[in-house]
Order: structure tokens, then sequence, then C-alpha cells
């Protein structure tokens, strides 16, 4: 399970850039929360999670991933059992179920039940490399998804099932897709959001319409607070206002700023300069992820690596993309910016099954 020898391939240029950017994250969150005494332990919290997350880096990067998934069968049962418990028990926040709370700690098994789906998937997709790329292969992955984002749909949390899906879609596509089954279920899906929008709940429309047919009067909801975004972003400028001396920010103007906007609090504070140097690290990220994935031993090591890229990109793409006004409001954190303990930790755990790959690769590569 251990061996000394691989250590040597750690990838500590990763571990460095992960450490920059949680530790960039921190100072952003303490400039975002602007003295608010209700958001006083974000900042020591997130440094918690942080220690937290790189002790599970080094526990998880020491054992082969091949040990994870070999473990698929019990790690989708426990996700379950976790994803019901929260639908019929856990405690509404934001007009959503989503959270279990321990110790004045919220816990959101969602943000894990994506890098189980990543380990399931590569599982499933290493099994089945010899079948033929026909309908059964697809829906036999769609099932395993499927049964994880029902849950999830049903909190209400429709942008977690969409990043689930997306990783499921982006998986499936490089393991061969034909492309007659492409544009059908192109065709299926986009029926799907036709027939299903008037089913949404009533803030998940209003995400969606008021990103459509904007009023640009609004004084409150979604569209206000990409409105003091978008402020915010185009008042830092070049190189920003200064730390801890953004408008938007310290007077409070831009709310959910130390997660869902804290892209936003970076722009306008450090300026193009400073949303570059973010957007930097989280692409650093990535490719580096998609390093270990070509450098993998086998088909379902660079799966893992590959699907945990793509989480990371998708949903920083996404926030960016909100912060921005391309897409609707979501509620998907930066990746290791953002406050968030479940989703940091969460997303180290990847990292670490990422280390895990790239410690057991064939060849020594840059």
């Amino acid at each position: 399970m251990f061996r000394e020898t691989s250590w040597r391939r750690f990838d500590f240029w990763l571990l460095g850039v992960l450490i920059f950017a949680i530790s960039f994250g921190v100072a952003m969150i303490r400039s975002a929360i602007a003295g608010n005494e209700e958001l006083a332990q974000t900042v020591l919290r997130q440094v918690q999670f942080g220690v937290a997350g790189l002790i599970v880096i080094f526990i998880v990067a020491g054992i082969d991933y091949r040990y994870w998934t070999a473990l698929y069968t019990p790690m989708f049962v426990v996700m379950m059992i976790l994803l019901i418990m929260i639908y019929i028990s856990a405690q509404p926040q934001f007009g959503a179920a989503r959270w279990f709370q321990i110790a004045g700690i919220f816990i959101q098994p969602t943000e894990l039940a994506k890098v189980v789906e990543v380990l399931i998937l590569a599982r499933y997709f290493d099994a089945t490399k010899d079948r033929p790329r026909d309908l059964r292969w697809i829906f036999g992955s769609l099932v395993w998804v499927g049964t994880l984002a029902l849950p999830i749909l049903l909190q209400p949390n429709l942008s977690n099932v969409v990043v689930m899906l997306v990783i499921w879609a982006a998986m499936i596509w490089i393991n061969g897709i034909q492309l007659k089954h492409i544009f059908w279920f192109g065709v299926a899906g986009l029926t799907i959001v036709i027939v299903a929008f008037p089913f949404l709940e009533p803030y998940q429309q209003e995400r969606v319409l008021t990103f459509i047919f904007p009023d640009e009067n609004a004084t409150f909801g979604n569209l206000y607070n990409v409105q003091q975004a978008l402020i915010a972003i185009g008042s830092g400028g070049w190189f920003g206002r200064g730390y801890g001396l953004g408008t938007q920010s310290q007077l409070r103007f831009l709310k959910v700023r130390h997660t869902d906007f804290i892209f936003s609090v970076i722009a306008e504070e450090f300026g193009l300069v400073g949303a570059l140097l973010a957007l930097s690290t989280i692409v650093f990220i990535v490719y580096r992820c998609l390093r270990a994935s070509r450098l993998a031993r086998d088909l379902s090591g660079s799966l893992i690596a590959y699907g945990i890229a793509v989480l990371i990109f998708f949903q920083g793409a996404i926030n960016i993309g909100v912060n921005l006004r391309i897409v609707p409001v979501s509620g998907l954190p930066l990746p290791f910016i953002s406050y968030g303990g479940s989703g940091l930790v969460s997303l180290m755990l990847g990292i670490a099954l990422v280390e895990s790959v790239v410690m057991r690769q064939k060849e020594v590569d840059f």
C-alpha cells in the first residue's frame, strides 16, 4: 500500500501552488468579510480546513489509488446514505437542505459526492474498456451518476447536479462515445431542460429569467449581486484599489462576497493583475492534474486525474462566469479560494488522489 520510493515523484509544484491558492483565499476572505462580526470565524475555520486538507493529501496520496477504486461499492453506499439523510433531516440554509451542522460547522456531503463520482466512473470505464461503445455502455455509467445525483437534485441543488453531469459527459467523451449518441443525447438534454423548467424551484427560475431578461434597475436579488460584482471588477482597473480598500466589498454592497463573488473582491482590490493571478493558479492546478493523467500507469489512474481536472476547471469557469455575468448565478465556489470547508477539503481529497496517481507513474517528467 505504501512505498517509500514513490514519494520521490510527489508533485511538489502542484502542492506549492495549491498552498498558495489557499493562502491567497484566506487573505481575501479576511478582506471580504469587511469586519462583519457574524463572519469573524470564517478566516480561522478556512485555515483549519486547509490544514486538515493538507493532512488528507499526505495520507491519501501515500495509498495506491487502486485501493480506492476497489472500494467503489462501499463508497457509493455510504454516499447514498449521507445524501438521503441530508434530504430527510438536514437543516435548511439559503432555501435548501444541503448541510449537516456539527459543532457549529456546516458539512456538505454533496461536495464529497463529486469526488466519489470520479472514482466510481474511473473504475467503471476501466472495467468496461473492451466493451462496445453502445447505449448499454453509456447507460451503465449514467445509472451510477443518476443514482448519486437524484437525492442532490431533491435538496434542491441543481448547480451541483449540473457539475456531476458535466464530469460524466467529459469522462464518457474521453472514453470514446460515438458521435451519433452525442447528437441524440444533446437533443434529449435540450428537451428535458425545456420541459423541466416550469418544475424548478422559484429561485432557480428567477436566476435563469433575470439572466435572460435582466432588470437593470433591480435593487435586490441575483441581478443586483451581479451588478455590484461588475462594478467591483470594473473599478479595480489594472492594479486595483489596494488590499482591504475595495468600496463594493468594504461597504458591503456586494453580497456573499467571501463565497460566490470573491473573484470580484480580488479584481476590485488587485485589479486585472490580481484577477489573472487567481485565474492562473486555477489553470496551473488543472494543468498539473492533466499532466498526471497523461503519465498515469493505467486507465483508471488517468481517468481519476482527468476527472478531478474537469471538476476544478468547470467550477472555476462557472464561478468566474457568474461574476462576469456570462452565465446565470449558480452558487458554485471558486476552487481553493472561496470560503467553504466541505468544498475545500473535498477538492484537496481530489488533489490527493491525483498525487497518488502521479507518484505511481511509469516515468518521471516535469
